[in-house]
């Protein structure tokens, strides 16, 4: 699990810090989801899976399946978290067919930034479709270390990169890391990774979202998952789906 230390736009021109995401606390609250009866099954429109669908909240997380699902999973991850990325490959697939399929759950995700390299990697995620905005992320997650090996074997590099004016600031960023490159390897050409890079006022609301959010909703490390709004206290597959059973999903 990584620690949240608050990420301001200025550390984008200040030195960064790398190593490794290290361990911490999430400091849930502990109270659970509320029980309820066990929800039908809620069918998809026609022709469609309900993990195939996937729209954008007001928050800015993008949620798998139906969007009216009476019982909604949340999480706040991050990409350069180990934890975030155990969950993604252990438990994400089984909650999408078991859980997400069903129409009485549907699965968000939203990103807390922890610095300048995964501000970069939450920006090109978005830069595709909506509905790339998840197998990207898995992507990364699956290929997590050699993603961010080179960052953090190029620390002075990439400090450097953070003196640049801000519309340059992160495609160089990402071309140290090999970003672009891998990116383009899965379907987003080095065009539209550098344009979505530049964009500043985009990259800036990313991290504005995540500190605001994080504050509000006392998220101060990642993986937390709320379910129906309610913080729980649990970050594993093994401790969230008996939540969800216990809220209907059963």
């Amino acid at each position: 699990m990584t620690t949240f230390r608050k990420f301001t736009l200025a550390a984008l021109a200040a030195p960064l810090t790398l190593g490794l995401a290290a361990c911490g606390s999430t400091d849930a609250d502990g109270e659970g989801a509320t029980s309820g009866e066990p929800i039908a099954p809620i069918a998809a429109p026609e022709g469609t899976s309900w993990t195939d669908v996937v729209t954008v909240s007001e928050s800015d997380g993008y949620i798998i399946g139906n969007p009216d699902a009476p019982i909604k999973l949340m999480e706040y991850a991050s990409l350069t978290c180990p934890a975030c990325a155990a969950f993604a490959m252990s438990a994400v697939p089984e909650l999408k067919t078991e859980y997400v399929s069903t129409g009485r759950v549907s699965y968000e995700m939203r990103n807390q930034i922890h610095g300048p390299h995964d501000l970069a990697l939450a920006t090109l995620v978005r830069c595709g479709t909506d509905a790339s905005f998840h197998p990207l992320s898995d992507q990364v997650f699956a290929n997590q270390q050699a993603v961010l090996n080179p960052i953090f074997q190029n620390a002075e590099a990439v400090e450097q990169s953070l003196t640049l004016p801000e519309n340059q600031r992160l495609i160089r960023l990402a071309e140290i890391g090999g970003f672009i490159d891998f990116f383009a390897a899965r379907g987003l050409s080095g065009d539209q990774a550098r344009t979505c890079l530049a964009d500043v006022e985009a990259y800036k609301t990313i991290a504005e979202n995540s500190n605001t959010q994080s504050q509000e909703l006392g998220v101060s490390g990642t993986p937390t998952f709320f379910i129906n709004g309610r913080k729980i206290d649990g970050n594993s597959w093994a401790q969230i789906e008996p939540l969800l059973q216990q809220a209907g999903a059963r």
